[in-house]
């Protein structure tokens, strides 16, 4: 590393002397980054959901010290990780901590994240270099807003679909499903969702609000051709008997679209929101789905959007095993 510190001169090691940037957990996130890729505070910011006067005041300690190097271009600034292959003790001292970091589930949230960050800065390079076609895209976007094509995507559907929105909360699935299909059975544990959600949904006659519990929902056998669980599932402290519940729901043949949370830390949420999990790994998924019956069960992490505040997502799409393949016959 270039610059660092010589720490202390009484004969102690001098690594000791580089210990101190390092001693914080969001650094050693910074670093990480910028060991990966050369970013912006902004880029950073937006990565580590952290204030600019925060991811300021850790650049400078980790600039001061040496770890890092500043590249000014223009009116922007970009940092990257100072590595010198001159200095081996703090090379060695970098891949000990950083090792340990990388398979932290923040390091991996930041991980996302960055390539969602990258993604976006691409798109700003085409924008450049494909200004024509993108007169056009910002036409449209003007005309039209940016999520006209994701409100349409749900007339895929075939209209003569019974779908079921598990966890329906104030209904905002459910709006968006309904003008497409015969009926939707939505349902919620919730008085005070369920009373928001028939002032969501009063105009949509093909929508039955249902309250019941997600373990016990109150919905026939193989009533349903397709179902949904929006970010509830970290709510149970039964994610199997959810997941089998639903399979039981669904006819033979039938999907499930699965969104929730992949592993993060912060713990908080058990508190402020009443998680039981916090978050879940595609393995651990997969392995609940197929025990409660289903087949061609496929899991993909989301992508992150920059300004999003919460962990990254995954979503899950599966088929109900038929009735021959199921567990116990």
């Amino acid at each position: 590393m270039k610059g660092l510190n010589s720490g202390d001169t009484s004969g102690s090691p001098a690594i000791l002397g580089r210990l101190s940037a390092l001693s914080d957990p969001i650094r050693c996130r910074v670093l990480l980054l910028l060991d990966r890729q050369e970013l912006t505070v902004t880029e950073l910011c937006s990565v580590l959901q952290l204030p600019q006067s925060t991811v300021s005041r850790h650049l400078k300690v980790l600039a001061d010290d040496g770890w890092i190097e500043v590249r000014p271009e223009g009116t922007s600034r970009f940092y990257s990780a100072a590595v010198d292959d001159g200095d081996p003790s703090a090379n060695r001292l970098w891949e000990l901590v950083s090792a340990e970091m990388a398979g932290s589930s923040a390091a991996e949230q930041d991980l996302t994240r960055l390539r969602s960050v990258l993604s976006r800065r691409r798109s700003r390079s085409r924008e450049f270099f494909s200004s024509a076609a993108e007169k056009w895209a910002e036409l449209r976007r003007e005309l039209f807003g940016t999520s006209f094509d994701l409100r349409a995507l749900p007339a895929l559907l075939d209209d003569d679909w019974v779908i079921g929105d598990l966890g329906c909360g104030t209904g905002a699935v459910t709006e968006s499903l309904a003008p497409f299909v015969r009926r939707v059975v939505a349902v919620d544990a919730s008085e005070a969702m369920l009373g928001a959600a028939r002032e969501r949904l009063g105009d949509h006659s093909n929508v039955e609000l249902r309250e019941g519990q997600l373990e016990q929902l109150p919905i026939a056998d193989g009533e349903l051709n397709a179902a949904t669980l929006m970010l509830v599932l970290h709510y149970s402290p039964e994610p199997q008997a959810v997941l089998a519940e639903a399979a039981r729901a669904l006819r033979p043949g039938g999907r499930l679209l699965l969104v929730d949370m992949l592993p993060h830390d912060r713990d908080e949420y058990r508190k402020q929101m009443g998680h039981v999990w916090l978050g879940f790994t595609p393995e651990l998924i997969e392995e609940l789905l197929a025990g409660a019956g289903f087949e061609r069960i496929g899991v993909r992490p989301l992508a992150a959007d920059p300004d999003a505040k919460g962990p990254t997502l995954f979503v899950a799409g599966a088929t109900r095993k038929p009735k021959d393949e199921e567990p116990g016959n």
